[in-house]
């Protein structure tokens, strides 16, 4: 989404400048992988406390924090959701904009790649999803642009079909956690020659960019068996019947294996709440405290009924209570 997107929503709240009249609606913005989880939050805050409910848009990781800390005022995003931490870069922008972020984590998810149960099984290492998905792989002792065109063409053990991946654009928190998680670590067992890019992924087709909007991918796998989809573990739990999900190592993509850490593409995700706001809009607080509720975000709580991985019972306690006293100003 771009920005002036989001301006206009502003415009049309009819939103007055700080401090003079506090807007009465959260406004949320960020990762497309939060985004399910966000709006659970806000929609229970809503009808529980009797506020407006929040605004919650699903901009993407970079593009939610670029919007996030453009500034502070009624025009500018009061949290930003995140499938990664913020860089330090960003953090200077934030800065340099005069505004303090807080982060919160709020539990883990794995990165899954997924196709339609009507299509093959794939258990795939992260080497042989570099080389299905890199732009430049080696061969014959140099680097060659990736010729590879079915699965098979890599390993005889994977399926006889196209390669064709939809995956998240480069605004997007999942993509810069599957270059970490995947390319990189798959880079280096393919055994790529020194200062060779691991990060670019093909331009030919076989890696498509599907934008932030993760229910248009499961749509798409549903519509063309042979392809897979890259995307948020909770969009396959909460899609299980249509879609399944690949191995990676030998691991299944589950409830149990990401949070023992046993499958390999796994991360933390997180907002980031604006201190200048807490004081400036009056629901904010109340929607902090629904959100880090253990009847929310805790074993059981509704947060992990749509997929999202608990944090333990001691990490929950110590950044409730680091959140405590920002929102009662004692930090």
């Amino acid at each position: 989404m771009k920005p002036k997107l989001f301006v206009s929503v502003l415009a049309l709240a009819g939103l007055a400048a700080f401090p003079s009249q506090a807007r009465d609606r959260i406004l949320i913005v960020g990762s497309s992988t939060v985004f399910p989880f966000s709006s659970a939050v806000a929609e229970t805050f809503g009808a529980a406390s009797g506020a407006k409910t929040p605004v919650v848009e699903s901009t993407g990781t970079g593009g939610g924090i670029r919007m996030f800390c453009a500034g502070t005022g009624p025009s500018t995003p009061d949290i930003t959701n995140a499938s990664r931490p913020m860089k330090t870069e960003e953090r200077e922008v934030c800065t340099a904009n005069g505004v303090t972020p807080i982060e919160v984590i709020i539990g883990y998810d794995g990165i899954v790649l997924a196709n339609s149960r009507s299509g093959p099984v794939f258990n795939l290492t992260r080497e042989q999803l570099f080389l299905a998905l890199s732009r430049i792989v080696p061969a014959d002792g140099g680097m060659v642009e990736n010729g590879y065109e079915s699965w098979s063409d890599i390993s005889a053990d994977l399926p006889d079909e196209p390669i064709e991946v939809f995956g998240p654009p480069p605004t997007s928190g999942t993509r810069d956690a599957f270059v970490e998680l995947v390319m990189d670590v798959g880079c280096a067992s393919a055994a790529m020659a020194a200062g060779s890019s691991c990060s670019d992924l093909r331009q030919d087709g076989a890696y498509i960019e599907a934008g932030e909007n993760d229910d248009l991918i499961v749509g798409k796998l549903e519509a063309n068996p042979m392809t897979v989809g890259i995307f948020g573990y909770s969009f396959l739990d909460q899609n299980s019947t249509q879609i399944q999900g690949a191995s990676i190592e030998g691991v299944e993509p589950s409830f149990i294996n990401i949070a023992s850490g046993a499958y390999p593409v796994s991360r933390p995700l997180y907002f980031y709440v604006k201190k200048e706001h807490l004081a400036q809009i009056p629901a904010l607080e109340g929607y902090l405290r629904e959100f880090t509720n253990e009847a929310t975000w805790g074993d059981g709580g509704y947060l992990a009924q749509r997929g999202l991985i608990p944090l333990d019972a001691q990490t929950r306690t110590g950044i409730r209570s680091k959140l405590e006293t920002h929102i009662t100003g004692t930090n």
